[in-house]
């Protein structure tokens, strides 16, 4: 028991860094998810389209949330938004372009197409779903170890 209060003292600042951004993350992953079905399903936009304006969205709110209550940067530099949007964009591509292939792969490993085709709509929802949960753990790091390191640490 002991070592595990020592351990938790020692990583403390890191846990309640991952406990705000988690907090942060479910709010923004509910806004975006409820953002991308209504664009998919409702209005029927593409796959790219309706996630990549969810997403925007959400980076707004994140970025000043995690600034604020995740990673408490008090100084903000010229080139801090532009790392952030830069780190949005390629966690993006990267988890969005792994999310469908991935998601096929597994429907064709685990048989769920069987007896049939899945529906394309409920086949990408599926893959926006894991593209958001790969999307979340590439952002935190992204977010932690290029966007809000502290400067000293960059230099």
């Amino acid at each position: 028991m002991k070592k595990i209060k020592e351990l938790l003292d020692t990583h403390r600042s890191f846990i309640m860094e991952v406990i705000h951004f988690g907090m942060v993350g479910v709010i923004n992953t509910l806004m975006g998810w409820a953002i991308m079905a209504v664009l998919y399903n409702l209005i029927h936009m593409n796959y790219w389209l309706s996630s990549g304006i969810s997403y925007f969205i959400g980076s707004v709110f994140s970025y000043h949330a995690n600034a604020k209550l995740t990673f408490k940067v008090e100084e903000r530099d010229k080139w801090l938004p532009w790392r952030f949007a830069l780190n949005i964009i390629v966690c993006y591509l990267i988890s969005f372009s792994v999310a469908k292939p991935l998601v096929a792969k597994l429907i064709e490993l685990t048989g769920l197409a069987r007896g049939g085709v899945l529906p394309q709509a409920l086949f990408e929802n599926i893959a926006m779903f894991f593209g958001m949960c790969i999307f979340i753990v590439m952002n935190f790091f992204g977010q932690k170890l290029f966007v809000f390191k502290s400067k000293s640490l960059r230099d």
